[in-house]
C-alpha cells in the first residue's frame, strides 16, 4: 500500500470530520500542523503527500525520493513549486470551487456588519443600553441600506458571480473588472475598467487570484480615488492589498471603512497596522471554513487521490508527458 501523509490537516478537520475514506486508500499518517523545518523529515517516505498550507519547496520535492503525487486539500497552490514538481513527473492536484457559497456568504456577513454594525449593538444591549435608554429605539452610528448602492467586484470568476448573484437580489447596482468580460458576461452587471470600478463603486469586493501582476494591486494611489464613504471588501488574498497603505487611508479617513478575511501574513504579527486601523472589520480567515465547505473539500480531496491510484486524473494542476 501507499505511504499518505497529511502535513496539516487540521484546519481542514479539527474532529469534526471524518478522515476513514483517506485511510482506506493506503498507510495514512495525519499531522495537526507541519512547521516548515519538518516537512522533509515527515514527508521522507511519502508516496502520496497532502497539504494545505504547508510548504512544498523545490528543495524538499528534490529530496523526496518516493514522492510520486502532492494533494492540495485547497483551491490555489501557490505553496508547491509547481515546476519542480512537474520536473519529476510528480502530478499536482487541488480542490476548484469546493468554498464557492461560503466564500459569498462571508462576503456578505463583512458588509452587512458594516451596514448595520449588529456586532456592536448587541454588545450594547448586553451592556444594559438599552435597558437604561429612553426611547423604544437607538443606533450608535448611522446605518446603511444597500438598495441603489453600487457593488464593484474585482474578479468575475464564480465567487464574484455568486456574490453578484447576492447583491442584485439586495437591489444593488453591480459593476466589476475582469479580465474575460466576454466569457463570462452576467445580466445585471456592467463590466467597466479598473478605476471606473473603484472611483464609482460604493463598496468594492475583491474576488481575483493573486499573482505577480495583482500583487499589492490596492495601494494609496488606488484608493485615493475611492468614495470617501466607500467600504472595501477582501475574502480572497491578503497580498492584493498594500496593507500599510490601507492602514493609513482608514487612518486619514480617505475612505470609512474595510472587512478583511484574509491579511498578507497568516496569522499577523500583534502590532499588525490593520488590526488596529479605525473602521475595519477583520476575520480570521474563516469564509472556506464552514462545516459543509470543508466537507467538500474533504471529499474532493480523496477523490483526487482515488482516481490516482486507479490510473486516472482528476483536478490536475501541471501538465505530465
Amino acid at each position: 500500500m501507499k505511504n499518505i501523509v497529511v502535513l496539516d490537516g487540521y484546519a481542514l478537520n479539527p474532529g469534526d470530520l471524518d478522515w476513514a475514506p483517506l485511510k482506506a486508500l493506503g498507510n495514512v499518517t495525519i499531522y495537526d500542523r507541519t512547521p516548515a523545518g519538518q516537512v522533509a523529515e515527515r514527508a521522507k517516505d511519502a508516496h502520496i503527500l497532502l497539504t494545505n498550507k504547508a510548504i512544498v519547496s523545490a528543495e524538499t520535492i528534490k529530496n523526496l525520493p518516493f514522492l510520486e503525487y502532492i494533494g492540495v486539500m485547497a483551491t490555489g497552490y501557490n505553496v508547491v513549486d509547481i515546476p519542480a514538481a512537474t520536473a519529476r513527473k510528480i502530478p499536482v492536484t487541488n480542490v476548484p470551487a469546493y468554498s464557492t457559497a461560503s466564500v459569498a456568504q462571508l462576503t456578505f456577513a463583512l458588509i452587512l456588519e458594516w451596514c448595520h454594525h449588529t456586532g456592536m449593538h448587541a454588545d450594547s444591549v448586553r451592556a444594559g443600553e438599552w435597558a437604561a435608554s429612553k426611547d423604544f429605539s437607538y443606533w450608535k452610528t448611522p446605518l446603511t441600506e444597500l438598495e441603489g448602492l453600487t457593488l464593484g467586484i474585482v474578479g468575475l470568476g464564480q465567487i464574484g458571480q455568486a456574490v453578484a448573484k447576492i447583491a442584485l437580489a439586495f437591489g444593488m447596482k453591480v459593476i466589476a473588472y475582469h479580465k474575460h468580460p466576454e466569457r463570462d458576461k452576467m445580466e445585471g452587471v456592467t463590466f467597466v475598467d479598473l478605476a471606473t470600478c473603484f472611483r464609482e463603486a460604493d463598496i468594492v469586493s475583491l474576488h481575483c487570484p493573486l499573482n505577480q501582476e495583482n500583487r499589492e494591486f490596492v495601494n494609496a494611489a488606488l484608493l485615493h480615488t475611492m468614495k470617501k464613504t466607500a467600504f472595501l471588501v477582501n475574502t480572497s488574498r491578503g497580498p492584493l492589498i498594500q496593507e500599510a497603505d490601507l492602514a493609513e487611508a482608514l487612518r486619514e479617513g480617505i475612505i470609512a471603512g474595510a472587512g478583511l478575511d484574509v491579511l498578507s501574513t497568516e496569522p499577523p504579527a500583534a502590532d499588525h497596522p490593520l488590526t488596529t486601523a479605525p473602521g475595519t472589520i477583520i476575520t480570521p480567515h474563516i469564509a472556506w471554513a464552514t462545516q459543509a465547505a470543508r466537507s467538500r473539500l474533504m471529499r474532493v480531496a480523496v477523490e483526487n487521490v482515488e482516481k490516482y491510484l486507479h490510473g486516472e486524473r482528476q483536478n490536475t494542476i501541471n501538465k505530465i508527458q
